[in-house]
């Protein structure tokens, strides 16, 4: 499987849940969903969301995503982005992502 993995507030995936289709913000805003493979999550999780509360992390399956994905480079490194909207059954996995006490995340146990 070709996973990908996106980071989001708990509540606007309980409302993509429901409609069947997620949206970020960025798709308006920039055109894309941003997202990161396992390697690139926890760095991205502390540069954007430090200390953020209420986070889950999506795993998506790449190959059962309708909507273009581009492999793009940002600070030196190529990440995959959604261009359209997510079809949720693309999602095959959802868990909390919460930080530490210091504010900054880690990789949750079993991801890799």
């Amino acid at each position: 499987m070709n996973s990908i993995i996106h980071i989001t507030k708990r509540q606007q995936w309980e409302e993509a849940k429901n409609i069947g289709i997620y949206r970020a913000k960025s798709l308006d805003n920039e055109g894309f969903i941003h997202c990161s493979k396992a390697t690139q999550i926890t760095k991205v999780a502390n540069r954007f969301f430090r200390n953020q509360t209420e986070l889950v992390l999506l795993f998506i399956d790449a190959d059962k995503v309708k909507a273009e994905i581009r492999y793009e480079m940002a600070d030196g490194e190529l990440f995959p982005h959604i261009y359209g909207e997510l079809n949720v059954d693309a999602v095959y996995q959802v868990i909390a992502f919460e930080a530490g006490e210091d504010g900054l995340f880690e990789l949750p146990l079993g991801v890799e």
